[in-house]
């Protein structure tokens, strides 16, 4: 036997099986009601659509769009718009809001890992905190790329590590490890990694810190909520005993308690996101 191929067996790493990390994704954001979060975020949709300085008339896709931020955003101004996820609730939460508003979108169920869109399809493709979380990061920069026309704009919201919800995801990897060899979702909050996936097929790559205030009745109020409706959370919490639960609740209160800027019993936490405007070479 050959002692440096056996090292070298102990020492490579870990390949996960993206599949099974996507299924079981899929079943964290399926569970709960992500809508009653993604509501509250609508302030960003309307900010990416602005930075992308969108005009009437241009074809836009919105990739894992949750309840549809971003889609309602671009087809309130006049913008032809698709919206997919894999989440077919999601979906419906989003065609409810669009039909509210007598908003003409289509909606259709896509993984953002392998969009079915033929090449060049549209002049611009959004995501707010949706195509940050995919298991395979390589390959959905790419799908992205794809279906973007050449001299069109990729508009992204990412949370930051740095950020609230960055540190959020940190604080539940502490009491439940992610799959080893998964690349961290907010690695897309940094300029570094937005260079890396898009760079070489970009003319220009325009990035902006920006905050979203989290506004809830108190911190135990935001915790209600997230467990119950937020999937990551919920099956977090869902996983622990009662120990590990009451452990990770004094966590994420202390972790609440370093980024609220109240100054009373109600909580408004600002958590930090990447705005990324990228232009198609």
């Amino acid at each position: 036997m050959n002692p440096t191929s056996a090292a070298a067996r102990v020492l490579a790493p870990t390949q996960p099986d993206l599949d099974t990390v996507k299924t079981r994704q899929q079943g964290a954001w399926s569970s709960g009601d992500y809508a009653i979060i993604g509501t509250t975020l609508q302030i960003v949709g309307e900010a990416l659509c602005e930075a992308l300085d969108l005009r009437a008339g241009q074809k836009v896709l919105d990739v894992a769009a949750g309840n549809g931020n971003v889609t309602l955003a671009a087809a309130r101004r006049w913008c032809e718009v698709v919206s997919t996820d894999y989440v077919p609730a999601l979906l419906e939460r989003g065609r409810e809001r669009a039909t509210a508003e007598r908003l003409a979108i289509e909606f259709r169920q896509a993984d953002a890992e392998a969009l079915p869109f033929a090449d060049a399809s549209f002049d611009v493709v959004v995501s707010t905190f949706g195509v940050m979380f995919t298991p395979n990061q390589d390959k959905a920069a790419t799908e992205l790329l794809r279906v973007c026309k050449r001299g069109g704009k990729i508009g992204l919201a990412n949370w930051t590590p740095e950020g609230f919800i960055g540190q959020l995801f940190k604080t539940i990897g502490k009491h439940m490890p992610p799959p080893a060899g998964v690349k961290s979702p907010a690695l897309w909050g940094t300029g570094s990694h937005i260079t890396e996936l898009f760079g070489a097929q970009t003319s220009s790559i325009q990035l902006e810190p920006r905050n979203f205030v989290f506004r809830y009745r108190s911190a135990q109020h935001w915790l209600d909520v997230f467990k119950t409706y937020y999937g990551p959370v919920l099956k977090t919490f869902g996983a622990l005993d009662p120990q590990a639960q009451a452990a990770l609740t004094d966590d994420l209160f202390a972790l609440i308690k370093r980024f609220d800027r109240s100054g009373d019993k109600t909580m408004v936490v600002p958590s930090e996101y990447l705005e990324v405007v990228v232009t198609r070479r």
